[in-house]
């Protein structure tokens, strides 16, 4: 019996002010700060999470694009969703850091809650799993650049493992004003075939 073919469901990708879904662009906004810009595609898709807000960039970031791919993907609603996460970025969680050493800095050296719990960039991927009831194996990778030979084959083990049904694979980074994500839900549905060129490709569309 041969190898199972799988398949790229739906992707999504956020950058420099542009919301790509399935290679479409379906929102453009001129931002002055991504705050500002965050806020503006949160309102756009009616995004009903009132936990955003208080999320740090990282996870807003991740947030949008796993919540754009997952409420437009073909899945039933259930108690639990049988979906990993496989995120990666090469700057960690660096922008909460900076925040974070600042508030140590500052003349009362007092650390602040709210910003210390987003000090690890797997954070994202909890706030992704808490809102869509994902109960699946999570990993996030550090890497210089968008690996997508790693990506495909930590994904291609999961499904051929059966330790999921589908799995939500992404670079989602964050450094000042410089962000990116970009996400795929991978399945055993779909019209694009899972490989390392068919990732690359739609990464650089």
């Amino acid at each position: 019996m041969g190898k199972k073919t799988f398949y790229i469901e739906s992707y999504c990708h956020i950058k420099k002010g542009e919301v790509f879904l399935n290679g479409k662009n379906i929102f453009k906004d001129e931002y002055e700060s991504f705050p500002q810009f965050i806020k503006s595609v949160y309102k756009n898709f009616e995004t009903d999470y009132p936990k955003f807000f208080k999320m740090d960039n990282l996870s807003k970031l991740a947030f949008m694009a796993a919540d754009l791919i997952l409420k437009t993907s073909e899945i039933q609603p259930q108690p639990e969703q049988d979906i990993a996460l496989v995120f990666s970025n090469k700057g960690g969680s660096i922008d909460t850091d900076r925040r974070h050493q600042e508030s140590l800095d500052s003349p009362d050296g007092i650390a602040s809650p709210a910003v210390f719990v987003y000090t690890l960039p797997n954070i994202c991927m909890g706030e992704i799993s808490i809102k869509h009831r994902l109960f699946s194996e999570n990993s996030f990778f550090i890497f210089n650049r968008f690996n997508a030979p790693h990506l495909y084959n930590y994904a291609e083990y999961l499904l051929d493992a059966e330790k999921a049904e589908k799995v939500l694979c992404g670079w989602v980074d964050f450094d000042g004003e410089e962000f990116e994500a970009f996400m795929y839900l991978v399945s055993d549905n779909g019209d694009l075939v899972h490989s390392t060129d068919e990732i690359k490709r739609i990464y650089n569309a």
